[in-house]
């Protein structure tokens, strides 16, 4: 309660006198017919006051000098409880939750169009209810976007986000650690996507992005999630999964031979973005700017490509001026995102944003994950056979704090000595 107060207060503050604000939650998204998609409210109606319920909207004005907070919902229906769920109703929002005031929505076209009348600013987010929409239109009243304020409060976490991502973090490595015992050469992308979701669930969890988990040459598509191929003896896994408690997400990828034995080759793909990694990881100091764990980790990425011989050129060639060199060829994107209750969180810091580059700060919270991928299928370039279908990427959630960076997956394994002791050991006989 005391965390939503405390942002409501601070954003609140830094609005006009003269304002209202009026924040829906997301819509109910249909997947088809009359079925819907598992309902995920707006990542702002749960940062302001916590509501994870359908069709909400989230009210705040001043009277006399004092802002009031309050929220339409859902009222209590019998007919529909029956079929969907219990709800709260407006009497257990007003009693149980960080607002003021809780009105029925019933009332919004009512209650809404006779409050923006005293109000000159109106601070929205268009394009989630259609009726707010239309009344914030016919008020004639200036409309603002509250986003680039609370985008810019959400970067820096609270102690009580930092504890929820903590549990998201640790959630996510034991996912992947069970993930690990479970594989065997033969394995189905499908059944591996299934034991770590399985983990998340039966943890009161949920996925916090679609899954990727590619075998072979597949890990080497970036966003792959089709997950419906067998891995075949000597393949890599690449898993990228993460998970959401009260919305906070974690996002964590690992990468592991389903024979439980990396090959040469494997190796020395999977130790060089191991060191790219770590270097990334520990550029992420207070005070250092956004890019700095790109910078680090790129150029660890260029030299040992150099190394292994799969660039013939020299160092500076590799990494190019603006980081945009050889090297590239092999890693295309972006070193680490904002993390919290978005997976790719707002508050900006990635690759080619346009924004001042921000510079970190203790509470931020952000994924560092190198990699490198020789797809069999590429033709833009020459793919040396050595690595001809290996893709590897290791990802972690890492916390910015005074005394340096602390790795919130730690939990997970990712040395090549830990992993291969745990490919396949929590299989049976019958199993294996």
């Amino acid at each position: 309660m005391e965390d939503y107060r405390i942002r409501q207060e601070l954003f609140l503050n830094d609005l006009p006198n003269d304002s209202i604000v009026l924040i829906p939650t997301n819509p109910i998204s249909y997947r088809s017919n009359d079925t819907t998609y598992p309902y995920r409210a707006s990542s702002y109606m749960l940062y302001l006051c916590g509501w994870d319920a359908p069709e909400a909207v989230f009210m705040a004005y001043r009277t006399s000098g004092t802002w009031v907070t309050s929220i339409f919902v859902q009222p209590r229906d019998t007919k529909a409880e029956i079929w969907e769920g219990r709800r709260v109703g407006v009497e257990g929002a007003s009693s149980n939750w960080p607002i003021d005031e809780a009105h029925s929505l019933t009332d919004i076209d009512e209650i809404i169009s006779e409050k923006v009348k005293n109000f000159n600013k109106i601070y929205s987010i268009p394009g989630s209810n259609s009726l707010l929409d239309q009344i914030i239109h016919k008020s004639g009243s200036e409309v603002l976007d509250p986003r680039e304020i609370l985008d810019n409060m959400r970067v820096i976490k609270s102690e009580g986000e930092i504890k929820l991502m903590k549990k998201s973090a640790s959630l996510a490595s034991l996912a992947h650690i069970e993930g690990m015992k479970k594989t065997f050469s033969g394995i189905g992308e499908w059944e591996l996507q299934s034991i770590i979701e399985s983990y998340f669930s039966s943890n009161k969890s949920c996925t916090s992005y679609n899954s990727i988990v590619g075998g072979g040459d597949n890990a080497t598509i970036l966003h792959y999630n089709s997950n419906d191929i067998v891995v075949n003896e000597g393949n890599l896994v690449l898993v990228d999964a993460g998970c959401e408690v009260y919305g906070y997400a974690s996002d964590i990828t690992r990468t592991w031979p389903v024979n439980g034995k990396f090959t040469i080759p494997q190796k020395e793909i999977y130790s060089l973005v191991l060191r790219a990694e770590i270097a990334g990881i520990n550029a992420c100091q207070v005070g250092a700017p956004w890019s700095a764990m790109h910078h680090a980790a790129s150029e660890v990425l260029a030299q040992g490509l150099i190394d292994l011989g799969i660039l013939k050129c020299s160092f500076e060639e590799a990494l190019g001026e603006n980081y945009d060199g050889k090297f590239r060829n092999f890693f295309m994107h972006g070193t680490g995102h904002m993390l919290g209750l978005d997976v790719h969180d707002v508050g900006g810091g990635r690759q080619g944003d346009k924004s001042p580059e921000r510079i970190l700060q203790s509470g931020m919270v952000l994924t560092v994950e190198p990699g490198l991928y020789f797809g069999s299928w590429r033709t833009d370039i020459e793919i040396p056979s050595r690595y001809s279908g290996i893709g590897i990427r290791i990802e972690d959630d890492v916390l910015i704090t005074d005394t340096g960076p602390v790795v919130l997956t730690s939990e997970c394994p990712k040395e090549i000595s830990e992993i291969e002791s745990l490919i396949g050991n929590g299989l049976s006989e019958n199993n294996a």
